[in-house]
């Protein structure tokens, strides 16, 4: 089996934004495509978020898009090397610590499981990249070096982007360094679909709809991938395959990367105990309490083991559907569930959301609203020093409270090191077998290592699934789209037909059948606010 897998991530605050800034505009524009992933400082009310109509999900993903803030953004450029074996990537991840400058926000529950999985307020308020949400100042906001810049050179750059789950991400994004959300759903993706015109791929849609992975949190489909990858790397056939490469870092920039570790799924020899709850969803709300094993690499194993026994299968996916783990342990899966990310659990189309426990449920005033003091609105002066005050005026719906572990919620449960010195060339292929030293493990949850994740699941399944396609066109057939691409010659046209177009636009809805279409409708026009931006993004270049 291949060893381990180091994963350079680039740590981005406000002190080294202006020197990574090349570098960082580069990776984007040389990308084949790009995976981002978001950190939040809360949600706001999981039932609305998880409402029957997509236009009520959409009301209130913008209510806590414009209350709440993005506290990390992790971006993964994955550069296609044309030079070397098919598929394969030099991929380099940022994470960028980000600190907005105005009112917003922050649940106790979002902080709790932050803290667990190792973010640091405390470098945040002190050295996170400034930034104000809503609508644009002017033409500066296309020039000089500061996220919402950045932002626009994602859109300058037209690369496929890529999430796990992506709605919240993009509502946030648009919100964050665009525009002010627009009232409706049906302009909100007009508006995406104009923006990106390479496309938005949501790899939760991918591993549910086309890869048919037993579970899709991203933990375990990035895991699942790579297992199968590694499979077809040690087996010594021609298969394609996935292979990734990172940048080497020397001097005074190995001080900014944090090296993540990805170790070989294990051996699951004499170990049955598995969590249902956890290996169906990615997360318990006994956290490490729980007497069962929370081990992905565990289940993925005991998922494959299984696949011969149909009947224990259907049972498994069943049980998935309905919302269940364990019958013993309450009426509905959601209960104590994480809110930091809580979209990307399941949730049948016929079941409502549970109410939250007595135990877990925020105050509420004698109008039935939830009271501020389910948040606590941080402000922030000018030097982006935290300040916090309760405010019991202010009503905002928030999260139900939760304090274990969430693999559901994007963070993977690998250990994770900073090395001392800069990382060797690494591959998937030839990995290396000899990692040098490393420091104390800080925390596992990275918004970057996220993204790197989604990243690697789509290029996986940009392989497999393209791969397996081709045999089932005809020669005469493929001959002649040939010859018309050969016609056309457009380099770009071809490179966003490699990708995958039964995926493409296409984001997932938990609890839904279908996907949300990122598409400009017949009814629906696309914002002026935003026409009038993409002028502007456009005129500055």
């Amino acid at each position: 089996m291949v060893s381990s897998l180091v994963v350079p991530v680039i740590d981005v605050q406000n002190d080294n934004f202006k020197e990574l800034w090349p570098a960082m505009v580069l990776a984007i524009k040389t990308a084949s495509f790009i995976a981002l992933d978001t950190e939040l400082s809360g949600l706001g009310n999981r039932k609305s978020l998880l409402a029957e109509s997509i236009e009520d999900r959409y009301k209130a993903i913008c209510l806590a898009a414009r209350t709440r803030s993005i506290l990390s953004l992790g971006i993964a450029c994955y550069k296609k090397q044309d030079d070397k074996a098919a598929d394969t990537y030099l991929v380099q991840v940022y994470n960028l610590t980000l600190l907005c400058s105005e009112e917003y926000v922050i649940e106790p529950q979002s902080v709790q499981f932050l803290v667990q999985h190792g973010f640091d307020f405390n470098k945040q308020y002190a050295s996170g990249i400034p930034y104000i949400k809503g609508n644009s100042k002017g033409a500066s906001d296309e020039r000089g070096i500061h996220i919402r810049a950045l932002f626009t050179e994602l859109l300058r750059a037209r690369k496929p982007l890529v999430f796990h789950n992506g709605l919240i991400d993009m509502a946030f994004l648009y919100q964050s360094f665009y525009l002010s959300l627009p009232d409706r759903l049906a302009i909100f993706t007009a508006d995406l679909s104009e923006m990106f015109p390479a496309g938005i791929y949501d790899t939760k849609y991918v591993t549910e709809f086309e890869l048919r992975l037993t579970a899709s949190y991203l933990e375990y489909a990035y895991k699942k991938c790579k297992l199968d990858n590694s499979r077809i790397v040690t087996s010594g056939g021609t298969k394609p395959h996935v292979q990734v490469e990172f940048c080497q870092y020397a001097g005074h920039m190995s001080s900014y990367v944090d090296y993540r570790v990805c170790p070989a799924v294990a051996s699951a020899e004499g170990q049955t105990d598995i969590c249902q709850r956890f290996s169906a969803f990615g997360w318990c709300p006994k956290g490490a309490q729980c007497p069962s094993s929370h081990d992905t690499d565990l289940i993925i194993l005991q998922d494959e083991k299984g696949t011969g026994d149909r009947r224990k299968r259907r049972k498994r996916l069943r049980d998935k559907k309905r919302g269940r783990g364990e019958a013993e342990d309450g009426p509905s899966i959601f209960d104590g569930a994480p809110e930091n990310k809580m979209p990307h659990m399941e949730l049948d189309p016929g079941e409502t959301p549970a109410e939250p426990c007595p135990e877990t449920e925020p105050l509420a005033g004698g109008d039935g609203n939830n009271l501020q003091n389910e948040g606590v609105v941080m402000k922030t002066d000018g030097e982006g020093n935290g300040v916090s005050e309760d405010n019991p005026d202010c009503r905002n719906p928030a999260a139900k409270a939760a304090t274990d572990h969430d693999s559901n919620t994007k963070s993977s449960t690998n250990e994770s090191r900073e090395e001392d010195r800069g990382t060797e060339m690494l591959s998937d292929h030839p990995s290396q077998t000899d990692a040098p030293k490393t420091k104390a493990d800080p925390g596992t949850h990275r918004a970057g290592f996220d993204a790197f994740m989604t990243g690697y699941i789509f290029a996986h399944s940009c392989t497999r699934i393209k791969k397996e396609g081709v045999g089932a066109v005809e020669k005469e057939q493929q001959q002649e789209e040939e010859e018309k691409m050969e016609e056309e010659n457009k380099e770009k046209k071809k490179e966003e037909q490699s990708w995958l177009p039964s995926c493409l636009n296409k984001v997932y809805l938990s609890g839904k059948e279908a996907p949300l279409n990122v598409v400009k409708s017949t009814f629906a026009r696309s914002s002026k606010a935003h026409m009038q931006k993409m002028k502007t993004v456009w005129e500055v270049v």
